[in-house]
């Protein structure tokens, strides 16, 4: 018997072991395939994540607001450097992870200044950038998964894919600082405590997911949450003690936070301890 072209076993191969991919996106011809581009979700990744979400609050009230460059201008040249780091992500055809965390710590500083924006200059309620953002996300959702059958993060390994994953992350910060400040808003506690809610609220979403709940809705749920626990954190370590804080400042929470991320990202660049190839080597096998 004949046997068949290489190019259809290929084919045949990735269906066979990617059950999450579907066969309308295989028979694509013109798909752009890589490595998967995201980390696997170890606690590297929360860490990392968690500091991110810190760095996007203390930094971008530093510059906003002690250096008086202005929201404006702020979101306008974080979000420009936001686009030349995307542009080097989309262009990599495998994780890279000092390219992958610093658009995740641009994100999160163009997430907040996009939320405090519209607070601050067009007197946007939270509760409606709130309902807004959530909305939104569950447009990204729907589309990402009647487009490609999969919201799984463990295969962004085509273009749209890629581009449906950074939509989703930059929609879930902004929801997440609009969240996370109502939040603080409704209930006036201090930044410490405040810092206790999201914390536990992630804690319950961690036993959930042991006890067998949705991978994808947890994940994504938590990773909303990462957002006001990073931005509660950054506020108990800057603000004043007098103001329920530590007094470290703006500056001074940006660099400890931003010299954690550099060291935890150099380490997982030379061990690879996050490359999801290593642990899923079919999820990316084309």
């Amino acid at each position: 018997m004949r046997s068949r072209p290489l190019s259809v076993r290929v084919q045949v191969r990735f269906f066979t072991v990617c059950d999450m991919t579907t066969r309308a996106d295989l028979a694509r011809p013109n798909a752009r395939r890589m490595l998967n581009k995201v980390p696997e979700v170890t606690v590297y990744f929360w860490v990392i994540k968690i500091l991110c979400t810190t760095v996007g609050e203390s930094l971008a009230d530093y510059i906003n607001e002690t250096l008086g460059f202005g929201l404006g201008n702020t979101t306008i040249l974080f979000s420009a450097l936001l686009i030349v780091v995307l542009v080097a992500q989309f262009r990599a055809r495998a994780y890279i992870p000092g390219i992958y965390w610093l658009a995740v710590v641009l994100i999160s500083v163009v997430g907040t200044l996009l939320t405090d924006f519209l607070t601050d200059k067009f007197g946007v309620p939270l509760h409606t950038s709130t309902a807004v953002a959530a909305v939104l996300l569950a447009v990204v959702f729907g589309v990402w998964y009647a487009r490609e059958r999969t919201l799984s993060i463990h295969s962004i390994n085509t273009t749209p894919r890629e581009a449906f994953y950074w939509l989703t992350v930059l929609v879930t910060f902004g929801l997440g600082t609009a969240a996370g400040d109502w939040t603080l808003e409704l209930t006036g506690f201090s930044p410490g405590v405040s810092a206790l809610l999201p914390a536990g609220a992630i804690a319950l979403l961690f036993v959930a997911w042991k006890l067998g709940a949705g991978p994808m809705l947890t994940f994504w749920l938590a990773y909303i949450l990462t957002r006001p626990l990073g931005a509660n954190i950054g506020d108990f370590l800057g603000l004043d003690p007098d103001e329920g804080g530590l007094g470290l400042g703006t500056l001074g929470t940006s660099l400890l936070f931003l010299g954690t991320i550099l060291a935890v990202v150099v380490f997982l660049t030379i061990t690879k301890a996050d490359r999801t190839e290593l642990v899923h080597p079919d999820a990316t096998d084309a």
